[in-house]
């Protein structure tokens, strides 16, 4: 099922139990603006023990807006009828709160300025971020999650043990969060699947809401985090992204040479989810050498290795090193190192 489907389910499905306009859990989830000047404070939960909740919005494009809260402990819907570009009451929350588009767009205002994420797009609110929503009279499906300071502190303090890059990623990520207090975050190709699968996931266990669902949502909730730190794109400021290139360049490194042999550009996309040339571009600022060319030169080190600290015979070092044409090898290795590797090995033995 569409994670779309699933919203809508717990939202409009049959057997919910039905929460008219006005009623004080449903201004919660919409409340219409009554004021240009206050601002609400929106606290987290009491009815939610977990540091963690899902909103779910969907709207009909008819001018309805349906709304839920999970976990609850009856699965209810609400429903708010609105005028195209209604907003809601500026507000704040005292939680961090992310919001994944499912479908079609989620307008806001946050600190003064009109932003539009669209389709598999994510804004991560910090708290305090003074913002409002837009309500626009188009079909769309939102899930907000809402993390508890706790909990968003122990998913980050949980990752810090991962790749050198993610947690940079991480405390970069941090630090913009803290300048702006709000971070857009755009997929990758590809990433909006995995996305999709972690959110359908996490909704699914809140209806469940057992003895060991806390540590699914919680493990679900790390996956997301890692998601955004890996697949997603976002802002950083020049020194963030310069420091950023110096730990990819690492990482590329030493992936390329513990994989020097059998190495290839699309296993570095796999890997890193990056576009091929970005591999180029980044490898050529750092050495001054293409990818094959820097791939070329870790492999020739590596046979120079080879050939003076062991026996093999240079056909087999050949091999090893990733070439199997032995004419090819003759001739890079000695365009490298001004000899061939037979004189190599008898000049130094």
């Amino acid at each position: 099922m569409l994670l779309s489907q699933v919203c809508r389910d717990i939202t409009m499905g049959d057997g919910l139990a039905k929460i008219g306009e006005g009623h004080e859990i449903g201004s919660r989830l919409v409340c219409l603006e009554y004021s240009k000047s206050v601002q609400e404070v929106k606290t987290y939960p009491l009815l939610v023990e977990d540091g963690l909740f899902g909103l779910c919005w969907v709207m009909d494009g008819k001018g309805r807006l349906y709304a839920t809260m999970t976990p609850s402990p009856q699965p209810f819907g609400y429903c708010q009828h609105f005028e195209d570009g209604s907003r809601t009451q500026l507000h704040t929350h005292d939680y961090i709160e992310l919001g994944y588009v499912v479908e079609g767009e989620l307008h806001q205002k946050i600190l003064g300025r009109d932003i539009v994420f669209r389709k598999g797009e994510i804004c991560l609110i910090d708290k305090n971020c003074v913002h409002q929503d837009y309500l626009i009279n188009r079909p769309s499906v939102i899930v907000f999650l809402g993390l508890s300071n706790d909990m968003f502190d122990e998913v980050m303090d949980a990752n810090v043990s991962t790749e050198k890059i993610v947690t940079f990623l991480q405390s970069a990520l941090l630090k913009q969060k803290n300048l702006q207090q709000y971070l857009h975050f755009k997929p990758n190709a590809g990433a909006g699947d995995s996305m999709e699968e972690c959110m359908k996931a996490l909704l699914n266990e809140f209806r469940i809401h057992d003895a060991g669902s806390v540590h699914i949502c919680r493990g679900l909730v790390m996956r997301i985090f890692r998601l955004l730190s890996t697949v997603y794109d976002f802002s950083l400021s020049k020194e963030l992204r310069q420091e950023m290139n110096w730990l990819m360049f690492e990482e590329i490194t030493k992936f390329i040479t513990a994989n020097y042999t059998t190495i290839s550009i699309q296993q570095l996309t796999e890997e890193f989810h990056y576009q091929e040339d970005y591999f180029n571009r980044l490898i050529k600022n750092k050495t001054g050498m293409t990818y094959l060319e820097y791939v070329q030169s870790i492999r020739l080190d590596q046979a120079k290795k080879l050939l003076l600290s062991s026996d093999k015979s240079i056909d087999e070092i050949a091999v090893e090193v990733g070439y199997n044409n032995k004419g090819y090898f003759y001739k890079i290795f000695k365009e490298r190192f001004g000899m061939t590797p037979f004189q190599l090995r008898k000049g130094n033995r």
